[in-house]
């Protein structure tokens, strides 16, 4: 626990994050319910969507465990593998007509809905990675679109690769979930509708989501010069400055400024003196 409490805190170190990393963790029965989380039936007499339960972790540093009967929304119920989905909604009935055009492309959607097997889980729960009292699958961050950018640079740093994710505009606790729960990566997705109307989040808000294996490699790429600093010294100017190796490449293919004369770098992180 004390090494998520220490990336926890270089996290928002690096980033300056307005609202703290949530951890995230997948429950197979209620005697995994950590002692700490509050369940909302029980403790708040309602039940909640997720998303909220997110926004409780988020904005007021609580851990909430959700299990069926906790949960208001009902796709994250389908999505989580509470229940199996039922024909209705494999039929695309609970998105057309109102944001699909035929009830052929609700269908479409539905059977494309990222889900884990029903019965694999029967409940989830989230709290702010510092203060956690259980060990995560997944870590979320909300972030805006400077701090993704960084975020994609710091896991690339070890072996270069990009992420791959499946983006929709629905259901945003699902995708930011189950996903990167299943692939083992990790996963860039967007919040819903419904996670703008009722748990308040802002429009300049993405989520991105890191398993828990790949958390030291992450924090390992945040600390490393190349992945950029916050916030982004703006320079304004045509034929700026290239950094060495940009500045090879560019003459490798032939590459010159507009006045016919050759490209000129710079050593990596070294400013100019106009700069």
């Amino acid at each position: 626990m004390e090494n998520f409490r220490g990336y926890a805190e270089e996290i928002q170190k690096q980033l300056a994050l307005q609202s703290p990393p949530i951890a995230v963790k997948m429950l197979e029965g209620e005697q995994d319910v950590p002692k700490g989380a509050k369940r909302p039936k029980r403790d708040f007499g309602v039940c909640l969507a997720q998303c909220q339960a997110f926004a409780f972790a988020e904005r007021n540093g609580m851990s909430i465990a959700m299990m069926k009967e906790d949960m208001w929304c009902p796709e994250p119920v389908i999505g989580y593998g509470f229940e199996e989905p039922p024909g209705y909604f494999l039929q695309g009935r609970n998105r057309y007509p109102d944001d699909v055009e035929t009830l052929e492309a609700g269908a479409n959607w539905a059977r494309s809905f990222p889900r884990f097997e029903a019965g694999k889980y029967a409940g989830i729960v989230s709290g702010p990675l510092a203060t956690a009292d259980f060990e995560p699958d997944l870590v979320l961050i909300y972030c805006n679109t400077l701090e993704l950018t960084r975020l994609l640079l710091s896991i690339a740093y070890r072996d270069g690769r990009d992420i791959t994710s499946q983006l929709s505009a629905h259901s945003g606790c699902v995708y930011a979930i189950v996903p990167p729960m299943k692939t083992g990566g990790c996963s860039v997705s967007l919040p819903c509708m419904g996670m703008r109307q009722y748990a308040g989040c802002q429009d300049d808000k993405i989520t991105f989501t890191v398993p828990r294996t790949k958390l030291e490699t992450l924090v390992v790429g945040l600390q490393q010069p190349g992945t950029g600093g916050i916030p982004v010294k703006i320079w304004t100017r045509a034929e700026y400055t290239m950094g060495n190796s940009y500045a090879e490449l560019a003459r490798l293919m032939g590459m010159k400024k507009a006045d016919g004369s050759e490209i000129v770098g710079k050593p990596f992180g070294e400013r100019v003196p106009w700069e």
